[in-house]
């Protein structure tokens, strides 16, 4: 009984949190967003680490590499604390809430003002309000815990799911540092899972094509990877990975817990034709995920 029900709460966490992510990634990929760094006199590269570290304050490279774990900490040193001489945390934190506000009232029009989004936004608060007596060990999660709640219930959504998505994140984090995996090998070994393309993960982390192949000849010393022509987990390779996946979906699982499966079955009713809608205009590759219903 016990084994089930850990295996069902696993679960709950893992497919609520899928539902809603595109809900918030759509800020990763906004042209807003991107206009509103633009505006303040960085590229669109150096806004992502600006407008979501902003939350830390005037964060110095090192904290910045830490806590987003798996990118190129070069690419990360060009844009802290450059970044701040252009425009302080504030302004970025700012231009960030601003550019996916017009987002989602562009992408989703007059439902931004519909009872499910504002049913949706209530429930997902709860669940993120749950999270906030915890920020031990969750650095990022606990910096934008501390940011004030926005009123309108399309940007209470928005910020309810950056919420659960930092508290699963800094707890994959921990999964990933237990497991012995650095940034890039983390990303390799998605990769290998075949969920995702080796190209896309190294370049939007920004690693060279030699530093990729480093890792993974790393990872096939280590046993985590097959010697063959394709990029392949090993059975024990495979195993282990599934662990960093559990254990991050453990970590998680209280907001989740606590919401209990029906509410979490509503929030995910609600919030999947939202996310698909953000998916289709922003997010393609995720549109497959949100289809239907997880068995």
């Amino acid at each position: 009984m016990t084994h089930n029900a850990d295996r069902d709460s696993l679960a709950l966490a893992r497919k609520t949190w899928k539902v809603l992510e595109p809900y918030h990634g759509a800020v990763y990929f906004s042209p807003e967003a991107a206009g509103h760094y633009a505006d303040l006199g960085v590229d669109a590269r150096t806004g992502y680490f600006a407008s979501r570290s902003a939350a830390l304050g005037a964060a110095p490279a090192d904290l910045v590499i830490a806590t987003f774990y798996n990118f190129n900490p070069q690419v990360v040193r060009r844009a802290i604390p450059a970044a701040w001489e252009a425009a302080t945390p504030q302004r970025f934190a700012a231009a960030r809430l601003t550019g996916i506000d017009t987002t989602l009232r562009r992408v989703l029009g007059a439902d931004v003002s519909s009872p499910a989004l504002a049913r949706a936004a209530e429930l997902a608060r709860t669940a993120a309000e749950v999270t906030l007596p915890h920020p031990q060990g969750r650095p990022l999660f606990a910096a934008h815990a501390a940011l004030p709640w926005p009123s309108a219930p399309h940007l209470v959504l928005w910020h309810a799911q950056t919420l659960l998505r930092e508290f699963r994140g800094d707890g994959h984090v921990a999964a990933l540092l237990t497991a012995g995996l650095s940034g890039i090998e983390a990303l390799v070994t998605h990769a290998a899972t075949g969920d995702i393309d080796a190209g896309v993960l190294r370049n939007s982390r920004a690693w060279t094509p030699e530093q990729w192949e480093q890792a993974v000849r790393n990872l096939r010393e280590r046993g985590w990877l097959d010697e063959g022509p394709q990029l392949a987990l090993t059975e024990d390779g495979a195993r282990r990975r599934t662990e960093i996946e559990h254990t991050t979906d453990r970590l998680s699982a209280l907001p989740y817990d606590t919401l209990g499966p029906d509410a979490c079955a509503e929030l995910r009713v609600l919030a999947r034709p939202f996310s698909l809608t953000v998916a289709k205009e922003l997010l393609p590759w995720a549109v497959d995920r949100l289809g239907e219903e997880d068995a």
